[in-house]
């Protein structure tokens, strides 16, 4: 069965991120989770075994840096290294072309595209 979103949030503009997280503790997570959950922009939030966080949010008004920021406000930290830097890098270069797409007006195809200035 599908979960339903949050009214709030626009479902073509979800996004979902993985991330490893060291240093929390049960109360810590839990906090954590409750703390996103609760959040407007966060459809859904949960911790998987071996420090894994998934979030689903939406990238128009919210982003992966406003996600690590909560987490390290929280108490966490994300786990380091060439991999995880990769990752985090793409996350943030996809949370701007979301932002750029909802922002973006489409054009009648017969007229002429609008020239930068």
């Amino acid at each position: 069965m599908a979960k339903a979103h949050k009214t709030t949030n626009q479902a073509q503009f979800l996004l979902r991120r993985k991330l490893t997280v060291e240093g929390l503790s049960e109360v810590q997570w839990s906090d954590l989770i409750q703390e996103l959950n609760h959040h407007p922009c966060v459809d859904f939030a949960e911790a998987k075994p071996e420090g894994k966080l998934i979030a689903v949010f939406d990238g128009t008004h919210w982003s992966t840096d406003e996600l690590v920021a909560l987490v390290e406000a929280n108490g966490g930290r994300l786990k380091s290294g060439w991999w995880h830097r990769q990752k985090l890098a793409w996350y943030r270069f996809t949370d701007d072309n979301v932002r750029a797409n909802a922002k973006h007006e489409p054009f009648c195809c017969s007229k002429i595209p609008p020239m930068k200035k």
